[in-house]
């Protein structure tokens, strides 16, 4: 049970509820009427996917990569059957929870195309023959789930249509994309080892580095750009407040690409920070504004 619950990725479910609740917010900033209903199916909803999304990768992992570092044949088997009847159970169960806003009238069309996106990235990320954990899409795939289309998800349950306030998600896109590059340096050995195809590995750290990069200081362009789509920077200035902090994360990354030596910890930590700040920041001031 406890290597099951390792392989949802706590962190990622924490983060798809954050995220959730940008979209929530963002809805209640708009002055729609909170739907209590909707809110807590979607969020059961989004967890659910994510969850099944990191079981799904693991339960289609190549014969030779561990699942468990030290794990028996035996027990690698029973883990991988185990994640796969929880992934199918879990996706019945959205099935349901779908049927539920429908038969509530909480469904819109807006609504559906999105649980199908979500359906269908889930899909494409862990299972052959598109798999694309293990074509160096994995990385984008995870980031747009998270950071696009489950507060997407948060908004439309709340209102039935999407808003241009949602673009919010394009800058957060960027710094999750980010987020898992960074991710990808502490297992650089382990994935060429097993030859997994991560953006990392296709592309090498040479490249890799400076690709990191560029999303980064993306996002923030696109923050300073929310005007010219209506969103006044008086509203979101909360979200810069974490722009030192990704600063330094490109330093500490453009060091690492230099041979200095590397904390892992701080350096994923401030990954993390940046992302997790940011939607924070950001769905606190829709709330309270």
């Amino acid at each position: 049970m406890r290597n099951l619950l390792r392989l949802t990725r706590p962190l990622h479910l924490l983060l798809a509820a954050l995220t959730f609740f940008l979209g929530a917010s963002i809805a209640n900033y708009l002055g729609q009427p909170f739907r209590a209903d909707s809110f807590w199916l979607g969020l059961i909803a989004i967890l659910l996917a994510q969850a099944s999304m990191n079981l799904l990768a693991e339960v289609f992992r190549p014969e030779n990569e561990p699942i468990v570092e030290g794990q028996s044949r035996k027990d690698r088997t029973l883990l991988r059957n185990n994640a796969l009847y929880i992934s199918i159970a879990v996706l019945t169960a959205n099935a349901v929870i779908a049927f539920i806003l429908y038969n509530n009238n909480h469904l819109s069309t807006s609504a559906l195309f999105f649980l199908l996106l979500s359906l269908v990235l889930i899909l494409v990320y862990a299972i052959p023959p598109f798999r694309f954990v293990n074509r160096g899409f994995g990385e984008f795939v995870l980031a747009a789930h998270l950071a696009y289309v489950i507060p997407s998800i948060g908004y439309i349950l709340q209102s039935d249509e999407t808003h241009r306030f949602l673009l919010v998600s394009i800058p957060l896109t960027c710094l999750a994309f980010a987020y898992f590059i960074v991710m990808n340096f502490p297992a650089f050995a382990a994935d060429r080892k097993y030859n997994r195809g991560t953006l990392l590995t296709r592309l090498g750290w040479e490249r890799a580095v400076p690709f990191h990069h560029l999303f980064v200081l993306l996002a923030y362009l696109f923050l300073l750009a929310a005007p010219i789509f209506g969103l006044s920077l008086s509203l979101i200035w909360p979200a810069f407040l974490t722009l030192p902090f990704a600063l330094f994360q490109i330093f500490q990354l453009r060091s690492l690409s230099l041979g200095a030596p590397t904390n892992w910890t701080l350096l994923t930590a401030t990954a993390l920070s940046v992302f997790g700040l940011t939607a924070y920041f950001l769905s606190l001031t829709f709330w309270l504004r």
